[in-house]
């Protein structure tokens, strides 16, 4: 804490967190050195698009040949081993979405969790990186690495995390067509039980003497790796497709996507319109139906003097207005609004709002 603090006057300092927020210039510190030295993840966002992720991993969970395979860039997604632990660091340089008015809180949270997912054998958050480096160009046309289950139900903080650097959807939806779907998640307490009892004895007293030194903060991941490739061996096995073949297929389905929307908005648009047209039938009905009563309500509502009123009044003469020119009689509508113009002539305030409503000037 104390050589944070001489990285940082600012900075809010606890056991187990490091915040910085700056108004004007940068964090002087070294991040990756950081991360290689205490901490498990690291968030930065600036108002101006750039982002970056880094989680850290002890590499007996994970190790970093699997890692670059799906992390193979030095910018978009790279990837190094130091002091016993494996990093990861995404960067995102996008700027079509600025968060001018976004302080990072609560993201890093938000994500953290897909980090425990992965130590315990869930690759979809490495194979969303290798997606990352698709969509950012770094890549040739190279074949993707194996694809793990799931990716077609991401969990909320992968959700979370393909919002923060910006994967693209159709690129994601697309390359969910190759991955299956995920098994059970959570054993039963009965398939535990099951599978610990088959446990070797060496092993069961190894994780035992563990938890009693303490040496636990990893050992429920572990077990459940061993579980899971015990359990339902997942060969991650590749599709084949080329980074092109992504691309292409991810352009094809956006344009059928955009496609679809725009029909879907014309429809929506056609149908407001057919309802509006309907509903404005049914008031002028209304109002024919009333006859010289409309008018005397225009009066009545100009007399009150009051200028709510006269907005009023204005608004029921523009529907005169238009039930004259369907009932083919504009000609009179005219005349009336000159009287009805004549006869207040002395009043600037409805003169004005009649004007302003862009009804005739009557004759």
């Amino acid at each position: 804490m104390q050589e944070l603090r001489r990285l940082s006057s600012r900075a809010h300092i606890t056991p187990t967190s490091f915040v910085n927020t700056y108004e004007w210039g940068d964090f002087r510190g070294n991040p990756r050195r950081l991360m290689e030295q205490y901490f498990d993840a690291f968030l930065y966002l600036a108002n101006w698009g750039t982002r970056r992720l880094m989680l850290r991993l002890p590499e007996r969970l994970l190790d970093l040949p699997t890692v670059q395979r799906y992390c193979p860039t030095d910018i978009a997604a790279t990837a190094w081993a130091k002091n016993g632990h494996v990093i990861i660091e995404l960067t995102d340089e996008s700027d079509d979405d600025v968060w001018d008015d976004e302080d990072g809180h609560g993201i890093l949270a938000s994500i953290i969790s897909a980090r425990a997912d992965l130590a315990a054998g869930d690759l979809r958050l490495l194979y969303l990186a290798w997606l990352h480096t698709v969509s950012t160009g770094e890549l040739d046309d190279e074949v993707e690495p194996p694809v793990p289950a799931g990716l077609a139900a991401l969990n909320a903080p992968l959700r979370s995390l393909v919002d923060f650097i910006h994967i693209d959807q159709d690129l994601l939806a697309v390359a969910a067509q190759a991955s299956p779907r995920q098994r059970q998640v959570k054993p039963t307490r009965a398939q535990l039980a099951s599978w610990i009892q088959n446990l070797p004895i060496k092993d069961k007293d190894t994780a035992i003497l563990r938890v009693m030194r303490g040496e636990d903060a990893h050992l429920r991941a572990e077990l459940l790796r061993r579980y899971d490739g015990e359990a339902a061996p997942n060969p991650q096995a590749g599709s084949g497709r080329t980074v092109a073949e992504l691309l292409d297929a991810a352009q094809a389905r956006r344009e059928h996507r955009e496609h679809h929307e725009a029909q879907e908005r014309e429809r929506v648009r056609v149908r407001a319109e057919r309802d509006a047209a309907a509903e404005r039938d049914r008031r002028l009905d209304a109002l024919a139906a009333e006859g010289e009563n409309a008018w005397v309500r225009v009066i009545q509502l100009i007399e009150t003097k009051k200028t709510s009123e006269y907005d009023a009044a204005v608004s029921l003469l523009r529907e005169l207005h238009e039930l004259a020119w369907r009932e083919g009689e504009p000609d009179t509508f005219d005349k009336r609004l000159h009287d009805l113009r004549q006869r207040y002539a002395n009043r600037p305030a409805l003169l004005h709002r009649i004007s302003q409503a862009g009804l005739p000037a009557g004759k």
